[in-house]
């Protein structure tokens, strides 16, 4: 057995402090359920935030996991090899509007490569510079790359980096007169947004948001960039959350979920900007390399299935009654709001900040919690997880809401 004291002591001299770690350590998982190195078990409504959308140690992953290992781990994108050529051709037809894929390893990147991106097309359409701003949503998370810290318009997660990269413009989340007022000097080259905000406090896009982004981006010659990192791979219920606005995006970044664990992150374009980078213009060594396409491609199909949809519909429903009835019970939440299998739970005034104490004490209870900013609780699990599996995680959370100090 592990010794836990030494391996927890390791973490602390070793590691950059820049997490938080609770003090388990995490050795195996099944489905819904993980066990730590001391043989506790916990119900895992985290899912490694929104990632592992199969659960843990799904067989078919594993399996395509293995065959890929004992052929071929990388070759560098000097040469081609199947999985990913199959893996991007396979999203082009699941996104339904993109003509071209660019593989690479996480959302940051992602995100990275549709910033440039937006630039380039912007300069093939003989913008000068100061015609190439991007807007992006106050709430927004984008990731930890300089670039995307920018567009991520969240002071705490840009604090002691400047001086920080231009051409970035910010506006409140579903305001569309702000959307207005940014965009009418003509000098934007693109709207980059989630479908639902996901560090930003489980905020959903109000009816008829990205509907009337979209109009505006058309108006003004921009690209409307989605970011799908957290929603998309049938999180909230449909294979992309755009899908229940009824737009079409120039650019959608993805992440998380494709991998079902394993690092891999994708944009896909549309037609409008897919000339836009040619070659020498953008790369990264590892994207797209054969084990993670072999692994996204069994998890794309998977999480595109009609099962998948159907559980994630009757969970959803599920757990936002549990999670309606605990509050009522308890009075703790103000509100539960998301879409699908990405809720986040709003603790009422009198709890507010208080998010991170009830993580903890749902970790007592055997329960692995997210919070979206301290007012916030974060239920992403996995989107196949089994009604016995959510009830008895909505069991332990009400143990552990029972003993918040009042």
């Amino acid at each position: 057995m592990p010794n836990l004291p030494h391996l927890l002591a390791l973490g602390r001299d070793v590691y950059l402090p820049v997490y938080r770690q609770r003090e388990v350590i995490l050795e195996r998982g099944q489905g819904a359920r993980v066990w730590d190195s001391e043989g506790r078990e916990y119900i895992d409504l985290s899912a490694g935030i929104a990632v592992c959308g199969l659960g843990h140690n799904d067989p078919d992953l594993v399996a395509a996991l293995t065959e890929q290992a004992g052929k071929l781990w990388h070759t560098s994108n000097v040469f081609y090899s199947e999985p990913p050529l199959r893996l991007a051709e396979e999203l082009v037809a699941a996104s339904r509007f993109a003509k071209r894929v660019f593989l690479c390893n996480s959302g940051a990147e992602a995100n990275e490569a549709a910033i440039k991106l937006v630039r380039k097309w912007a300069t093939s359409q003989g913008r000068a510079p100061d015609r190439r701003v991007i807007v992006t949503f106050h709430g927004s998370f984008h990731g930890r790359t300089l670039a995307a810290v920018t567009a991520t318009a969240q002071p705490k997660y840009q604090e002691g980096y400047e001086p920080l990269p231009g051409g970035f413009r910010y506006v409140d989340f579903n305001d569309v007169v702000a959307l207005e007022i940014a965009m009418a000097a003509g000098d934007v080259a693109a709207v980059m947004l989630e479908p639902v905000q996901g560090e930003g406090g489980v905020m959903p896009a109000a009816p008829g948001f990205l509907r009337a982004v979209r109009e505006l981006c058309d108006h003004h010659g921009a690209l409307l960039v989605l970011d799908e990192i957290q929603s998309g791979m049938g999180r909230t219920g449909t294979l992309f959350a755009h899908w229940q606005d009824a737009v079409v995006p120039d650019v959608v970044t993805l992440a998380k979920a494709l991998g079902g664990g394993f690092p891999v992150g994708a944009m896909l374009v549309g037609d409008r900007a897919a000339e836009a980078m040619q070659f020498g213009a953008h790369g990264t060594t590892f994207g797209g390399n054969p084990l993670a396409a072999a692994v996204a491609r069994v998890a794309l199909r998977k999480l595109s299935s009609p099962q998948i949809v159907n559980n994630v519909a009757r969970q959803a429903a599920a757990l936002r009654a549990g999670l309606d009835a605990i509050g009522g019970e308890l009075g703790l939440f103000a509100q539960v709001r998301g879409r699908g299998l990405m809720l986040g739970a709003v603790l009422a005034p009198a709890y507010a900040g208080r998010a991170g104490e009830i993580l903890d004490l749902a970790a007592a209870q055997g329960l692995l919690l997210l919070q979206a900013g301290p007012d916030v609780l974060r239920f992403v699990p996995a989107l196949n997880i089994s009604d016995e599996e959510l009830a008895e995680g909505l069991r332990r959370l009400q143990r552990a809401l029972v003993a918040l100090p009042r």
